[in-house]
């Protein structure tokens, strides 16, 4: 691949930029809403966006193989991968699409031997989209200026984390406790490694299921910002588990 890992990261915010154009309308719009073999959501927002993005991936960079959402659900995920391949979920958020709600996401993560190396994350409704490059983290709104992300250093007694909006209040407790933060924020999708990124929170402890497709993108900006994504015992968070179905564990994002 000739495109620097630099490059790469530009690259995905634009195509992830394409998909969101193309999702945006169907927003609210009384689409249809299937139901996958796991009982998940999907939309034909979920569908354009993910054909779109392969198009462009294939075009951009021909031979990297993809592992994407809908065609792993449909089809299922493969035995065994190279050590460099792209993560995408085109819709991640599909139930605060349904809903309504504005914290969904277009994702594309790349992979080399295990480590999220580049990656895009745009936010359809805000026109928001942050990716790597150059070693760090930057963001544009609506296709404007680009301006760099950092996170900030853990405010003591006012640390906010990003939680599931089913969280029960039990649960939370439990996690406050465990990790020390102050405050809570109901927030879908993988906007949350963004807010993260940027220093508009703190921590995102994930006692729960999750797919590579849906962390890699994100992980990888955070990373670049100056963040981290660590199992709950403090171990590298790894991706291409092909024989586990690219399913993740338990993890925790921080910023600073």
């Amino acid at each position: 691949m000739s495109d620097t890992d630099n490059d790469i990261g530009a690259a995905l915010a634009e195509i992830c930029e394409a998909a969101a154009e193309l999702i945006l309308p169907l927003w609210r719009s009384g689409l249809q809403v299937l139901q996958k073999a796991d009982e998940s959501p999907v939309t034909e927002a979920d569908r354009r966006g993910e054909t779109l993005i392969l198009e462009h991936l294939a075009r951009r960079f021909p031979g990297v193989p993809v592992i994407s959402e809908e065609d792993a659900s449909e089809f299922g995920t493969p035995d065994a991968i190279g050590p460099r391949f792209f993560l995408v979920d085109p819709l991640d958020g599909t139930k605060a699409f349904v809903r309504g709600d504005p914290n969904f996401t277009v994702n594309i993560g790349l992979i080399e031997n295990g480590r999220p190396v580049a990656g895009a994350v745009s936010a359809p409704p805000t026109g928001e989209t942050w990716w790597t490059a150059g070693g760090g983290a930057w963001k544009r709104v609506n296709g404007g200026a680009a301006a760099a992300v950092r996170v900030r250093s853990w405010p003591q007694g006012e640390a906010t984390a990003l939680i599931s909006h089913t969280m029960k209040e039990e649960t939370i407790g439990k996690l406050a406790a465990e990790y020390g933060f102050d405050r809570k924020e109901p927030m879908d999708s993988s906007i949350k490694f963004c807010r993260i990124a940027e220093g508009a929170a703190d921590i995102y402890p994930r006692h729960g299921p999750t797919m590579e497709w849906d962390v890699a993108a994100g992980h990888a900006v955070l990373e670049a910002a100056g963040g981290s994504v660590l199992t709950t015992d403090g171990q590298p968070f790894g991706y291409g588990k092909a024989s586990e179905g690219f399913r993740n564990g338990w993890f925790v994002a921080r910023g600073g």
